[in-house]
């Protein structure tokens, strides 16, 4: 592995780089904050799908891409004496300091969960009136849902066993098929809702991360029906002309291909 100097020096030369691209390249030198938004977005899903995928070359890529928009951002700050990438650094630094008194100060916790309760009360110390202030509104709701309950977690507002979080999806199972029965569209879909955000809670509690465990069904689902569509192809024969006996035989063998 490179040593601390060598990883000093090789972030100075994307420094250097990004001042060059910002100097000289047309397409560089027009970004904004802004401009960037949609594309950091992009590359930290595309970070996510090679963590998925295990694939820790694409790992460092992608990482790679993530790091150059905080450099980017970072540069397009220094421009109006905004912030610069030191005190981007300098911020998480400080911020990290004080979020971990059981390291840089004298609490004691006994384990992780006690980390997360003082690093969420920390936080309502430090001025903010909830502590769902921090989840971002443009989250996925899948993946805002997930946040959502974990800091709640942090002040105390939890079940106390997996079994009463059961229950409150079979409640809230039951809620749904009732106004599915009554047909009230709105209703079935505040319910459906409600079945949703519990059956994330449960994930918590078998913990489970629900983002990660939909995007590897996806995963299983696209691979198996492409299988499918292989297969088809070879027949000559188009999936709409297809019956689903005729598919679902393609579809079992699909199961069983090495995951």
């Amino acid at each position: 592995m490179n040593t601390r100097q060598q990883q000093l020096d090789a972030f100075n030369r994307l420094l250097d780089i990004m001042d060059d691209l910002r100097a000289k390249c047309p397409w560089d030198k027009k970004q904004t904050l802004q401009s960037l938004r949609h594309l950091t977005i992009e590359e930290t899903y595309e970070l996510g799908d090679a963590i998925l995928d295990n694939d820790l070359e694409e790992v460092k890529k992608e990482l790679g891409d993530v790091l150059l928009h905080i450099v980017f951002y970072s540069k397009i700050g220094s421009e109006t004496n905004a912030f610069d990438i030191a005190d981007v650094a300098n911020a998480i630094c400080d911020k990290l300091i004080v979020r971990h008194p059981h390291i840089y100060g004298d609490v004691v916790v006994e384990d992780e969960e006690q980390v997360k309760q003082n690093w969420e009360k920390i936080k309502l110390k430090e001025g903010k009136k909830s502590v769902l202030e921090g989840v971002p509104k443009s989250l996925p709701a899948l993946v805002k849902a997930s946040r959502i309950q974990d800091k709640v977690k942090g002040v105390g507002f939890d079940w106390e066993e997996p079994h009463q979080v059961w229950d409150k999806v079979q409640e809230e199972l039951q809620e749904l098929q009732d106004e599915v029965k009554e047909g009230n569209q709105d209703k079935i879909e505040a319910e459906f809702g409600d079945v949703l955000f519990s059956m994330i809670n449960y994930a918590r509690f078998l913990k489970v991360n629900p983002e990660d465990a939909l995007e590897r069904t996806n995963k299983k689902f696209i691979k198996r029906f492409q299988y499918l569509e292989g297969k088809a192809a070879e027949l000559g024969k188009p999936l709409a002309d297809m019956t689903l006996a005729e598919m679902d035989v393609f579809w079992e063998e699909a199961k069983r291909l090495p995951k």
